[in-house]
């Protein structure tokens, strides 16, 4: 099975390990298991970053990739294809943001389990997120 990262996810397995839940950690921690981050979330980061929303301990946003890169967690590209039929996916009612909303298209899409607590992740299990924390 393959595993992609929440930015939450991903900044809590690189600053804050103990915040992820028990599951997840154990699929970190499992050399067998492909993990993956989406591009989305470096680019959250570094937005969030710039406009002071984000604070990173001692770390710049550029230098994400290579801790993440550390941890043995590989990089999903973002194909144009994903872009392009982003339209598709449902809008949830209490659930707009696109960062997320990009990452679940993106799980949808390539077929990977969204490691996330996001709790309006339900809404899209009917859509084919798969999901877990």
């Amino acid at each position: 099975m393959t595993w992609m990262l929440d930015t939450h996810a991903l900044l809590w397995a690189l600053f804050e390990p103990n915040q992820l839940g028990r599951k997840t950690r154990a699929i970190l921690n499992d050399p067998l298991n492909e993990v993956l981050v989406s591009p989305v979330s470096y680019w959250e980061i570094s937005l969030k970053f710039g406009l002071g929303k984000l604070d990173l301990p001692d770390t710049d946003p550029a230098e994400i990739p290579a801790a993440a890169r550390q941890l043995g967690l590989a990089e999903e590209p973002l194909a144009a294809e994903i872009l392009s039929s982003f339209h598709r996916l449902p809008y949830a009612p209490d659930h707009r943001d696109p960062f997320d909303r990009l990452l679940v298209w993106q799980a949808i899409c390539r077929k990977h389990t969204l490691l996330s607590r996001d709790r309006a992740l339900p809404f899209f299990k009917a859509h084919g997120l798969k999901f877990d924390w």
